[in-house]
């Protein structure tokens, strides 16, 4: 009997801190607004990706040698960054996020030859982009019911794309 006891007290003492952040989120956040969540984080993580991505990276000689330095930016560092953190909370998730990832940056590439072929900047477009972002998420979070605080904000922000995601998941039963 005390060996069950243990058994259940273990499984109790295990949860991930990915599933305690997905129970807040859960608990803070309406999944009857996912859709409009998912549509406004990732104009929000485009956005935000845009305008690393545009900041003027350091040539170096070795790297334009190789004919390397198009390839390395600063967004570079920041996919490397949240890929890694998301990988730490939960890997098959960062998958996910790493493809997410991916989508934005083939489009943002998209948008820079859009403005070489005498278009707007992609620093204006991805500037607007993430002003709707944040816009369409605070003013989504203010029609909950619980007032989230400015601490569930800011890991909707974070968190939140891995949020979606496993809910996604959830229907497809892929675990995570």
């Amino acid at each position: 009997m005390k060996e069950k006891g243990r058994k259940a007290a273990l499984k109790h003492e295990e949860v991930r801190k990915v599933d305690q952040y997905f129970v807040m989120l859960d608990k803070q956040f309406s999944t009857n607004n996912g859709v409009i969540y998912a549509v406004f984080l990732f104009l929000f993580f485009f956005g935000v990706q845009g305008l690393i991505w545009m900041i003027p990276f350091p040539q170096f000689d070795f790297l334009v040698r190789m004919n390397m330095h198009t390839f390395l930016n600063w967004g570079s560092f920041y996919i490397a960054i949240m890929i890694y953190l998301y990988l730490k909370l939960a890997p098959t998730l960062s998958y996910a996020m790493l493809f997410t990832v991916g989508v934005m940056s083939y489009l943002i590439v998209q948008l820079e030859y859009y403005e070489r072929a005498g278009g707007v900047a992609v620093w204006i477009i991805t500037g607007v982009l993430t002003i709707i972002g944040l816009v369409g998420l605070l003013l989504s979070v203010r029609r909950e019911q619980m007032k989230p605080t400015s601490k569930s904000v800011w890991q909707l922000i974070t968190i939140g794309p891995i949020w979606l995601w496993s809910k996604v998941f959830r229907v497809f039963n892929i675990k995570y």
